[in-house]
């Protein structure tokens, strides 16, 4: 039983990182009234996903809650790039249940250098993913009263 257990560890690679562990997506797909699905609200678990797709995903997490991106240098700002945790908590939806942290670095040199989180862009992005989260919660409604 540990052999088909392991075997089965091994070959859960994460579907939006190509990463070893996590959980298969058919898994979290599947509807299991034991279960009662995610330990996080959906639609802003899915709201996160929208609103950090620009950027490339490094770790996620879904049973954690967890979204941590990848450095990403925007063209308007060549001497700064971006890195995003973002971390969604509870089932319902709420304006608590998401925090976003944005960490900055900047160019000096040839190195990057830490500059702290950009609180206000932490902010910024938490109220997008509730809009967004918002927006999703109108759209299912919608279809199910169609």
């Amino acid at each position: 039983e540990n052999v088909n257990q392991k075997a089965d560890e091994i070959n859960n690679v994460s579907f939006l990182t190509g990463k070893p562990g996590g959980i298969k997506l058919s898994d979290v797909l599947k509807k299991d009234p034991s279960n009662n699905g995610l330990p996080i609200n959906a639609l802003l678990w899915r709201a996160a996903l929208d609103i950090a797709s620009f950027v490339p995903l490094d770790d996620v997490d879904t049973f954690g809650g967890s979204i941590v991106t990848e450095w990403h240098q925007p063209k308007a700002t060549p001497d700064q790039r971006l890195k995003l945790t973002i971390f969604v908590i509870g089932r319902e939806l709420r304006s608590d249940a998401v925090t976003v942290r944005a960490y900055i670095q900047n160019r000096l040199g040839t190195e990057w250098v830490d500059s702290g989180r950009d609180e206000a862009l932490g902010r910024k992005l938490e109220d997008l993913v509730l809009t967004r989260a918002r927006e999703l919660r109108a759209a299912a409604t919608a279809e199910t009263v169609n």
